[in-house]
């Protein structure tokens, strides 16, 4: 099983059609996705998990619910899960990172990657959006080092794309498939 998971709206839907060709249900706004999608891809089961933080017209206490269901689905599957990968949107990441710290907490990003480290299951990820970012380099540096990434396991980490245009794609399936054989 592999699982893309991330903040809402930050292309997890948008991201599994380019890689799949297969449609799931996505929306413009965050918060379309509220149960986990499975889709079967080459003989994989692919799982769009609904996106956690923000949510458009829903209550915090369902955000809040929402976000627990998704920890509870990874926890009870994560000896099925091969890979997860977590998808951010380059662009807005930093800014929300740094905002969450100001006020002196985890990041959810930060958050949900170190939870998926301590459950050993390989992770790729996806720096989305990046056709709206300055200098791609320096949030990838970024982010990696607010996720603790070493910067010699960066390449094999993050990988910089445009769901939207396609971008980079070749790369983030390359970095894939050698996480799973490992």
């Amino acid at each position: 099983m592999i699982i893309f998971a991330g903040r809402s709206n930050v292309g997890k839907s948008t991201l599994i059609f380019r890689l799949t060709g297969k449609k799931v249900r996505r929306g413009k706004r965050p918060g379309v996705t509220r149960k986990p999608v499975e889709i079967e891809w080459r003989g994989k089961k692919i799982v769009d998990l609904p996106g956690f933080g923000f949510m458009s017209g829903l209550p915090k206490h369902v955000q809040e619910r929402i976000k627990d269901e998704i920890v509870h689905f990874i926890e009870d599957n994560a000896d099925e899960i091969e890979l997860a990968v977590l998808v951010v949107d380059g662009k807005a990441a930093p800014e929300i990172i740094e905002r969450w710290e100001k006020r002196g907490e985890i990041p959810i990003d930060v958050e949900f990657y170190q939870f998926l480290r301590e459950l050993e299951i390989p992770v790729v990820v996806a720096v989305n959006k990046v056709d709206k970012v300055k200098n791609v380099e320096r949030v990838v540096h970024f982010l990696a080092e607010k996720f603790g990434v070493p910067y010699s396991e960066i390449p094999e980490t993050f990988v910089p794309i445009s769901a939207k245009f396609g971008k980079n794609l070749d790369e983030l399936r390359r970095l894939m498939e050698k996480k799973i054989r490992s």
